[in-house]
């Protein structure tokens, strides 16, 4: 891949002038992400602008629920033609088993399991009742992926090498929790920056706020594609 497809810009906007100004600004990124708080207030109208600019589309909605509900969920979010969709590994197996089947139409669709937000710790983990740590709950969940069809992960940097250590070079990692060393954390708790995560064995990078909420995110942008490289 060149540097630049390596990178998703994560379109959390609150209004849709300003998610528009901002792909047309960067002619040099071909990858959005388009969360639910963008989707929810206006999805179909972003989509068909990611279309015509000829951008990918990661579609990252986080179904989770029982089996034929997510089936029927990665079913209607076909005809978005997104390149990647996010399911919660949580779910379980035959949830797995049910998203992967929905997407088959789609043989260009990558359905990501979502492993452990990177918002959250190991003490936020065992406030809700999990006795692992982050990043042993994320390789169980992985694995866990893997044994149900799936190929393509959401992951920490911090669990990055992990993950190359235990399954190899098999799985597709996508990387939030990106932050290089001129931006703030923000509410991120698990961060590398760039070039950390590149050289651990992240596929992709989600990049927001560093770039989004720049004085000049083009200029952010090339300087990112200049960590990387």
């Amino acid at each position: 891949m060149k540097p630049e497809e390596k990178i998703i810009l994560a379109l959390d906007f609150d209004n849709f002038e300003s998610a528009r100004d901002l792909v047309d600004k960067l002619d040099a990124a071909c990858f959005f992400k388009v969360g639910l708080q963008a989707y929810l207030q206006f999805g179909d109208p972003l989509i068909k602008l990611l279309q015509e600019r000829n951008k990918r589309l990661f579609l990252d909605l986080k179904f989770k629920d029982i089996p034929n509900t997510v089936h029927g969920a990665v079913s209607s979010a076909l005809k978005y033609e997104p390149d990647f969709l996010t399911i919660h590994l949580s779910g379980a197996g035959e949830m797995i088993r049910k998203a992967v089947e929905a997407a088959a139409p789609r043989p260009s669709l990558s359905v990501l399991g979502v492993t452990i937000l990177t918002s959250l710790s190991d003490q936020d983990l065992q406030d809700t009742g999990m006795a692992l740590s982050t990043k042993e709950a994320v390789l169980k969940l992985v694995g866990l992926g893997l044994d149900n069809g799936l190929d393509s992960f959401v992951c920490s940097p911090l669990e990055i090498a992990p993950i190359r250590e235990k399954y190899g070079d098999k799985p597709v990692l996508v990387t939030p929790g990106i932050r290089p060393e001129w931006s703030v954390k923000g509410d991120q708790k698990r961060v590398f920056t760039p070039r950390m995560a590149v050289d651990a064995g992240s596929n992709y990078l989600v990049i927001g706020r560093p770039v989004t909420k720049a004085d000049n995110p083009a200029e952010a942008f090339d300087r990112i594609l200049q960590e990387i490289t």
